[in-house]
C-alpha cells in the first residue's frame, strides 16, 4: 500500500498570500479553511507543502 499524506488548509491562500502560493493550494484540491485532502506521499507533492508550509498541516498514513 502506498503512503498517503492527510494535508489540512488552516491559514487563508487569499489575497494577502503570493499569487503562486495560491495557486500551489488550489492544485493541491485546497479551497477552504479546514478542507482536508489526501494526496500520495511523493517528492511532487512534497515540494508542493513546502512552498506553502505556513498555510498547512501536515499527518502521514
Amino acid at each position: 500500500m502506498a503512503n498517503t499524506l492527510k494535508i489540512k488548509l488552516v491559514r487563508s491562500a487569499g489575497p494577502a498570500v503570493k499569487k503562486d502560493q495560491t495557486a500551489t493550494a488550489r492544485s493541491l484540491g485546497l479551497r477552504k479553511i479546514n478542507q482536508v485532502v489526501e494526496m500520495p506521499d511523493n517528492p511532487s507533492v512534497r515540494g508542493m507543502i513546502f512552498k506553502i508550509k505556513h498555510l498547512v498541516e501536515v499527518e502521514e498514513n
